[in-house]
């Protein structure tokens, strides 16, 4: 009797094998979303090109926006350990949509300044749900294909909207501000309908608070490692524009083409190498992902035409693709179930944290020039590459643990 062996499972099924269907609503929202996310990217522009603002106007703008995001991702945090992850999503999302549309129509500077720190306060107030939904509903072997996945579905919109925004600004901006609100309703009515609530039940640990997580050493220098690689990548969203529009003669078209090669590039093949590099060492290949990041930075310093700069977007891109899913998976191992929130709040507020210093830092630095600009981003950039690796031991001794 001849046996038949079963066929080996597709590429595409091992990439969506083993992962619950409430994650693939979240995935869903996650990709509308972030197809319809084209404001943020060309903030600086809109504000220096239909506001009349100066690049140091914008830039403190734009931080002002970072300090709002500060304050939602220790609120976001806690209420979705308290509330829920489900409320605190959707509420978030629905609140974004109402302020896109307030910083559309704001013409006077006032206006606009309170608008980009609401906006900023509600924003990213979904990432610390995001998170924490994602550790509660997956295993932990599966956690680092999760994370992997969302960072594609948010990279696949990325490069559709970066590219359609582009265009839609030459249309009119407030295309623009239209598409991302509606984009942030249906993510939050996809999740409604789709995602259950997965907090835990509070029990004997109900009263901890952000004071947990604010004692966990080992957690606070994994936040000082996100804070490093966020402010390496925040360039894309300040500084980038601001020097690479004006020096190469870019309209908002054709830097938003030339950005899509981001997006591009992380669609096409981050899914053929996640598996791989989901089974490295997590620690050492974050640090590897974050060195990659920081010499595309910091070659931009050499960029002359858009051929070099759409160069170093790849160099910068494949260190992107390097740490794809693997800080949620580290976040995940540090974090207990019932502070999961929180944790995901003290992370979040590293990105919101470089929001807020990327385009400061970028005003100050601007004027001295590309090399000094450039060379000083890398470096804070391989700075924190060598942290993680120092951190590296503590972590897998925690994961041993966690595994226990």
């Amino acid at each position: 009797m001849t046996t038949t062996l079963a066929p080996e499972p597709s590429f595409l099924r091992s990439q969506v094998s083993g992962l619950p269907k409430p994650f693939w609503a979240l995935w869903s929202g996650t990709l509308v979303n972030r197809l319809g996310a084209m404001v943020l990217p060309f903030t600086g522009v809109y504000l220096t090109h239909e506001r009349g603002f100066s690049v140091t106007e914008s830039a403190t703008a734009l931080a002002v926006f970072g300090a709002g995001s500060l304050i939602s991702q220790f609120a976001a945090g806690s209420l979705a350990d308290r509330v829920g992850r489900r409320a605190t999503l959707v509420g978030g999302m629905v609140a974004t949509s109402l302020m896109m549309m307030a910083l559309g129509y704001s013409t006077s500077p006032t206006a606009i300044l309170v608008s980009m720190f609401l906006l900023g306060l509600v924003m990213d107030a979904y990432r610390p749900a995001s998170n924490a939904m994602i550790a509660d509903l997956v295993s932990p072997e599966n956690r680092p294909k999760a994370y992997g996945m969302l960072f594609w579905a948010m990279n696949v919109g990325y490069a559709v909207g970066m590219t359609a925004g582009g265009w839609l600004a030459g249309a009119g901006i407030m295309w623009l501000f239209w598409i991302n609100a509606a984009s942030c309703v249906a993510f939050a009515v996809l999740v409604w309908r789709a995602v259950p609530e997965t907090r835990p039940e509070r029990g004997t640990h109900a009263e901890e608070g952000f004071g947990a997580v604010l004692r966990d050493r080992l957690m606070l220098a994994f936040t000082a490692v996100a804070l490093g690689n966020a402010f390496v990548y925040s360039q894309t969203m300040s500084t980038l524009p601001l020097m690479m529009m004006p020096v190469l003669k870019l309209n908002e078209k054709e830097f938003g083409t030339t950005m899509a090669i981001n997006g591009i590039l992380i669609v096409l093949v981050q899914p053929l190498v996640s598996g791989w590099l989901s089974r490295r060492d997590h620690s050492r290949t974050l640090a590897l992902g974050i060195a990659i990041l920081s010499v595309g930075f910091a070659l931009t310093a050499f960029v002359t035409s858009p051929l070099t700069l759409g160069v170093t977007i790849v160099i910068w891109t494949c260190g992107e693709i390097v740490t794809a899913g693997i800080a949620g998976t580290i976040l995940a191992t540090l974090a207990p179930a019932h502070l999961r929130g929180r944790y995901a709040g003290v992370f979040g507020f590293a990105w919101s944290l470089s929001l807020l210093l990327a385009p400061l830092s970028g005003g100050v630095l601007i004027p001295l020039g590309p090399y000094a600009l450039w060379f000083a981003i890398g470096a804070v950039g391989l700075l924190t590459a060598a942290a993680q690796l120092a951190i590296g031991p503590a972590i897998r001794r925690r994961a041993a643990l966690s595994i226990c």
